[in-house]
């Protein structure tokens, strides 16, 4: 009972067997999708190289294995593969300066083509030396070979075969160029050599050489001809003259045979010919006269149209200058208009922008500073503004400290400035040097007893107004204890008279 239940189990129903089957040939179209994927088929104008573990492979044996035109199995994990390019390769190898076998240095520009070669041995070379390498790269490679083979058979060979036999030169380069390059698996397709020079001249000497003998062979030939030509030409002037002297004694006979029956023809045909001629001549004369009267009748048909159409033409040249002169006159009149007029009122409408402008500015200007005077006096106003109300709101409170008495108030002011009107008052005499006074004094006292330089000093002292008469002009009354001094007697008005004459020097 249990197998039965574990047989027919599931997962959401379906049977564990058709689950298997279904993950089973799921694995098994990966594993087919994988092996064609890795069945990889060679383009002609490309060559698979497959390397890793191949057959034949290790010591001695081949490093990889080269397809060309086929396809392959590519191991996973064992094998990898890569495409080498079959493209040709153009080299352009500027040789200069190549030593010769006669030791003349030659310049010999070539052209080499070469591509990969498909010969198996030699892919075998292409893959172990130029796989992964760009064209470029081959390129680089191919150009030292070309270098050194073609300076090998420059000297190998001389200037003249070189020059000359174009054909054996080529074959040789071709041999040599080959050989080395099949080393790194590369196949020479073509060799062309441009031109051939040397810094010494000598094939340039050869061309004249060569040249000189054409010119002079075909010199000779003309000779030749010319002389053949001659023999030629005698001969047959020999024949001319007795053929010639044969056809005149024929001319001559019949010439006269010939004139004879002219002269008889003749004879006849003049006879007819002064009566065709009298007949034609009557003809001709009533023809002219004929003629003449119609020329003289067209001559004056042609005469009169010539005066019309001369008149005709004069009046249209007359109305045409007429034409051409009032255009002439206009042209003038603008021209002048355009000379004068137009650049004046240019000017007068640059004179009226730039005062306008000028105008505008100054409008601006003036505009800008009335607002700057403006800002500025009204901020003025406004600080001014600011403090007046700040003193009037530090009045009201002096005025509420002294119990609403503006009297009381003006004293706290006052009291509160005492400290700088006592300042102001000393500052009065404050900048008078007493020692650069000198007072003659004579030593005698005065009415009330004191010297002369006693009474200037007191005097001096005196004149500094006090404070209560300050407070009177300012309509104030100074408190009655500020009002009491004590003078100790003699103490401010006896002064030493010679401390004083020696402080006055």
């Amino acid at each position: 009972m249990n197998t039965v239940l574990l047989q027919q189990g599931g997962i959401g129903g379906v049977p564990f067997t058709l689950i298997g089957i279904t993950a089973a040939t799921l694995v098994l179209v990966i594993f087919v999708y994988a092996m064609f994927r890795r069945y990889k088929r060679c383009p002609s104008d490309r060559i698979l190289v497959v390397y890793g573990k191949v057959s034949g492979g290790g010591e001695g044996g081949r490093t990889a294995k080269c397809v060309h035109g086929g396809a392959s199995f590519i191991w996973p994990i064992i094998q990898d593969y890569e495409f080498m390019d079959l493209s040709p390769i153009s080299i352009e190898v500027e040789l200069k300066n190549a030593l010769s076998k006669q030791n003349i240095r030659v310049d010999v520009p070539s052209r080499f083509t070469v591509a990969i070669s498909t010969e198996p041995s030699v892919m075998a070379n292409a893959a172990e030396r130029l796989l992964g390498l760009s064209k470029d790269q081959i390129k680089g490679v191919a150009t030292d070979i070309l270098f050194g083979q073609l300076r090998l058979v420059i000297a190998t060979m001389d200037i003249e075969e070189i020059n000359n036999n174009r054909d054996k030169f080529l074959s040789n380069v071709s041999h040599n160029v080959e050989a080395e390059l099949k080393k790194i698996g590369l196949k020479l397709i073509n060799v062309n050599v441009t031109d051939i020079m040397d810094e010494s001249g000598y094939i340039e000497a050869l061309g004249k050489e060569a040249a000189a003998h054409a010119i002079n062979d075909a010199r000779k030939s003309v000779a030749e001809k010319n002389r053949d030509g001659s023999i030629g030409e005698a001969n047959a002037v020999q024949d001319e003259r007795v053929q010639v002297a044969n056809a005149q004694a024929k001319a001559k006979i019949g010439e006269a045979e010939a004139t004879k029956a002219e002269r008889i023809a003749t004879a006849e045909a003049n006879a007819r010919a002064i009566e065709g001629e009298n007949t034609s001549q009557i003809s001709i004369a009533e023809s002219d006269s004929l003629r003449r009267q119609r020329e003289a009748e067209a001559e004056k048909t042609a005469i009169a149209a010539e005066k019309v159409q001369s008149a005709k033409a004069l009046e249209e040249s007359y109305h045409a200058e007429q034409l051409a002169e009032q255009a002439r006159a206009e042209r003038d009149q603008a021209t002048e208009y355009a000379n004068v007029v137009v650049p004046a009122q240019i000017q007068k409408s640059k004179i009226e922008i730039d005062a306008e402008a000028k105008a505008e500015t100054i409008r601006r200007i003036a505009r800008g500073e009335a607002d700057a005077i403006f800002a500025k006096r009204e901020a003025e106003a406004k600080g001014i503004f600011e403090i007046l109300t700040k003193q009037a709101q530090g009045f009201d409170e002096i005025v509420k400290a002294a119990g609403n008495n503006s009297k009381d108030a003006a004293m706290l002011i006052i009291a509160d400035k005492i400290e700088e009107l006592v300042r102001m008052q000393s500052e009065a005499i404050k900048n008078i040097k007493i020692d650069k006074v000198t007072v003659w004094d004579s030593g005698k006292g005065g009415a009330d007893g004191k010297t002369s330089t006693a009474g200037f000093l007191s005097g001096l002292y005196g004149s500094v107004p006090p404070l209560n008469e300050m407070f009177d002009m300012a309509g104030l009354e100074l408190p009655d204890y500020l009002k009491k001094k004590k003078v100790e007697e003699g103490s401010a008005d006896v002064i030493d008279t010679d401390d004083t004459t020696e402080s006055a020097e």
